[in-house]
């Protein structure tokens, strides 16, 4: 063996050497503790999702959706179909004016600071991103987010609205009662703020971001209204409007000029009346409640039996659920379907938010 030959065979030694040991480098081995099994990334913190305050758990289920009576209006567009929703929490009243007023003003103090457009991430806010107010100023507070207090005259022929529209919004004594004169485009952005503010303090300690805070689906609040009870025509699940003490379940309108038989004469404070069995208040009366669906006579045969959403960013029909103070008694019914311009701001509809839950889908934790 020449000299040469003799390096060669050596230098090729050494290059298969290094060539293994890199690779035990880059695949782990020893070095990782792992012994080369495929075990997961380690030291991951666990995860419980935690309930929000003012929050109640809706657990997962199936359930039929649709009338759940006679179809009064002939309209048809509601047929019965069974569907399954997964888990999630939901705000256990509708959004109040006090808590509406600290979106307002953490906007105020935010304007002038360039775009404060709120969130930004979530696929709800993508989805619609491109009819979604801008917002880099106060005056586009004013204009698209700050509550129009002049839907109690605007919305009524010939009626002494001046008192509402005056104190409704801005005075301490109905701080309790629901925010009325939003659009559905305020209420995604309020989803959205709501969203921020909360990961923005769960990121100071350190923790995981929460899932998204939106709207619920048609079909998730149909199924929280009715607590539970398949089929049920009321969230309270009997087929009456009253008690057996002649006591009215809800606020609506039980007849004809009548506004006061159920003891307010236009919105309640919220929570007043029982709740049904998932503990949600006013699922029924009070102020009606826009979702994030879009509206069409043909979206429940269209939608898929499992979470199902019918969503179109050109349809600016949205669905409005749950009737209100001003309506009667077959609006107020949990298969009954309305709808709202999504720019309309009106005083008989607000909302409420809702949270997906992520985790097993049942568990201790429902």
């Amino acid at each position: 063996m020449t000299k040469r030959s003799f390096f060669k065979i050596n230098y090729t030694l050494l290059l298969f050497a290094f060539a293994v040991s890199m690779q035990s480098c880059i695949f782990g081995g020893k070095g990782k503790g792992d012994n080369g099994e495929l075990i997961g990334v380690q030291g991951r913190e666990g995860w419980k999702q935690e309930l929000p305050y003012g929050m109640v758990t809706v657990p997962p289920g199936t359930f039929h959706m649709g009338q759940a009576d006679q179809d009064v209006a002939s309209s048809k567009i509601n047929m019965n179909k069974q569907i399954t929703i997964s888990g999630f929490y939901m705000d256990d009243t509708e959004i109040t004016n006090n808590e509406y007023r600290q979106f307002i003003d953490y906007m105020k103090e935010n304007a002038g600071g360039g775009d404060i457009t709120v969130g930004g991430d979530s696929t709800i806010f993508m989805r619609y991103r491109k009819v979604l107010p801008k917002i880099e100023a106060e005056q586009d507070i004013m204009d698209f987010l700050y509550p129009d207090t002049a839907v109690w005259m605007n919305d009524f022929t010939y009626h002494m609205g001046d008192p509402m529209t005056t104190y409704y919004y801005t005075h301490p004594a109905f701080d309790d009662y629901p925010v009325v004169g939003v659009t559905w485009k305020s209420a995604i952005m309020f989803c959205e703020w709501r969203t921020k503010y909360m990961n923005v303090a769960r990121e100071g300690e350190g923790k995981f971001p929460m899932p998204n805070y939106r709207l619920a689906s048609e079909a998730e609040w149909e199924y929280a209204a009715r607590g539970g009870r398949d089929m049920a025509k009321y969230p309270w699940g009997g087929p009456y409007v009253r008690n057996a003490k002649g006591c009215a379940l809800a606020n609506f309108k039980p007849g004809r000029g009548n506004y006061f038989d159920d003891g307010f004469s236009y919105t309640n404070p919220v929570g007043a009346y029982f709740t049904n069995d998932y503990g949600l208040y006013d699922m029924a009366g009070n102020v009606g409640e826009w979702t994030e669906d879009a509206f069409s006579p043909q979206s429940v045969p269209l939608v898929w039996d499992l979470n199902p959403t019918y969503y179109d960013e050109n349809e600016p029909k949205k669905v409005v659920r749950g009737g209100s103070w001003k309506d009667v008694a077959f609006l107020i019914e949990t298969g009954t379907r309305d709808f709202q311009h999504q720019d309309s701001a009106r005083s008989f509809i607000g909302f409420r938010c809702v949270m997906t839950y992520l985790g097993r889908s049942a568990g201790s934790e429902f």
